[in-house]
């Protein structure tokens, strides 16, 4: 069967015809007189796959088309339903003052420039991204696609275009911006009621940095490096005026920077060498501390399966009852020991309260931080272990300050063993959490930046625990 153009008059008339088929006019139409065909059309009725013949024939069905480009008018709020995740992140973005991000902006009206992306749109994409375990720039590049993305993302850009330099950059340029982000945001909770700082969890967590075993040098490698990248610089400084025109002005300055990166790392491990020889003890350890050319401020730490890698210390403390993350640091320390007083100092700087009760296990335990916290802060956690034997830790020592003292008798009382039973259900339970949204490796070299990406974690975390709590509230209130 084939669909014929047939000329009645001044009109176009299609119908199907086959040879010998009559006319609307009542005439036979001849081969001759038809048209030339426009397409074919099958011999018989489509078939859906899969199907078989029955008694009385194969069924007659309308199949699914999934190939058949179709054309839809709608707006990109018509396809993402209305309770979905972005729309949480986009109105948190929407809360959130980003008015230096908007200040050093230098394309402004009755100026020439090329507008840029607006930073509300990047800063959604990323929280949006670390929610979705997302941590590179070219991947979440790749989901924000027009064509090939995602709708979810597609829906944050809406229509607006970004690239994975643009998106790289905005990750780590805004420490500050999150930090103070997330003191904000903890302070619109603790308003509502959702978070109280009455009890706190403080964990460590060791994340793998973007650097080598083998890019650690000692002391006399790292000053001959560092000279060799100073005259390096210099060659190609001189290289440069002597002749301008050697290589296109993009291969000079590509050239140029790399030579001042390689240098400025150096010149930063050198700076970092002397902390690291500081906590080693005799001269020969002294002797042999070495640093990390492409990371300087990471150190080889033991990792959780037992193996030392170059790695961060990424310091959380979580309000035991509402689960939300009020205080975050990194260090380049394997050891949390020392940690508990620092994070009872930020609590009072940020949130101008120290926590009520602090839940640490074994490895913050320290004398001089129980003392430093007392009296504002109660210390849970285990007890060191006497050296010898028959001696009752918890037990009262001559060394011990008054607070260290009240310390060990708290923790042999079962109230307080029931108390510290809540850190691991807190601190690990985010820890994990961290750690199925991406947090395993870091793609970022230097704490500045390291800092950033964790806050990116912390204010994801925490978007979505207060969307929970305020969920629960609504519903306890119906």
């Amino acid at each position: 069967m084939f669909l014929d153009w047939v000329d009645f008059g001044s009109t176009k008339v299609g119908e199907l015809a086959t040879t010998g088929e009559m006319s609307e006019s009542g005439t036979k139409l001849s081969a001759e007189s038809r048209q030339p065909l426009l397409f074919e059309l099958p011999a018989g009725d489509v078939m859906c796959p899969g199907t078989e013949e029955a008694g009385g024939g194969r069924p007659r069905l309308r199949c699914a088309e999934r190939d058949q480009v179709q054309f839809r008018a709608c707006s990109w709020n018509d396809l993402l339903p209305a309770d979905h995740e972005a729309r949480v992140v986009w109105d948190f973005a929407q809360s959130v003052d980003l008015s230096p991000l908007y200040e050093a902006i230098r394309s402004v009206e009755r100026r020439a420039g090329h507008p840029p992306a607006d930073p509300r749109i990047l800063f959604a994409l990323w929280l949006y991204a670390t929610l979705r375990s997302v941590g590179s720039a070219r991947e979440l590049d790749r989901r924000c696609h027009p064509q090939t993305g995602e709708l979810p993302f597609q829906w944050i850009c809406g229509g607006v275009s970004v690239n994975h330099h643009t998106l790289g950059d905005f990750r780590v340029a805004h420490e500050e911006l999150l930090d103070r982000t997330l003191t904000e945001s903890i302070a619109v909770l603790r308003q509502e009621g959702l978070v109280t700082l009455e009890r706190v969890a403080q964990d460590g967590m060791r994340v793998r940095a973007s650097a080598g075993a083998a890019s650690f040098r000692r002391a006399p490698t790292l000053q001959e490096h560092f000279a060799e990248a100073q005259e390096h610089v210099a060659a190609l400084k001189a290289e440069l005026d002597a002749d301008p025109g050697a290589a296109t002005r993009r291969q000079q300055a590509a050239r140029q920077r790399a030579a001042r990166e390689r240098a400025e790392r150096l010149r930063q491990a050198l700076e970092q060498l002397p902390l690291v020889q500081a906590n080693k003890q005799g001269t020969e350890a002294k002797q042999q501390a070495r640093v990390s050319t492409t990371d300087p401020e990471a150190r080889v730490m033991k990792m959780g399966d037992g193996g030392f890698r170059p790695a961060y210390n990424v310091q959380l403390a979580t309000d035991t009852q509402a689960q939300i993350i009020t205080g975050v640091d990194v260090i380049s320390s394997g050891s949390d020991r020392g940690q508990l007083a620092p994070m009872v100092e930020q609590h009072l700087e940020r949130h101008a309260q120290p926590p009520g009760e602090m839940l640490v296990d074994g490895g913050f335990i320290k004398k001089d931080d129980i003392t430093k916290v007392n009296p504002q802060t109660t210390v849970y956690g285990p007890v060191p272990k006497a050296r010898k034997e028959g001696v009752d830790p918890h037990a009262p020592r001559a060394g011990d300050s008054p607070a260290m003292a009240e310390f060990r008798q708290r923790m042999a009382m079962p109230a307080a063993k029931e108390i510290y039973k809540q850190r691991a259900a807190t601190a690990e339970c985010v820890n994990a959490l961290a750690r199925n949204r991406g947090l395993h490796q870091f793609g970022v070299r230097g704490r500045p930046k390291v800092r950033a990406v964790v806050l990116w974690y912390v204010l994801a975390h925490n978007l979505i625990r207060a969307a929970a709590l305020r969920a629960e509230l609504a519903a306890g209130d119906d």
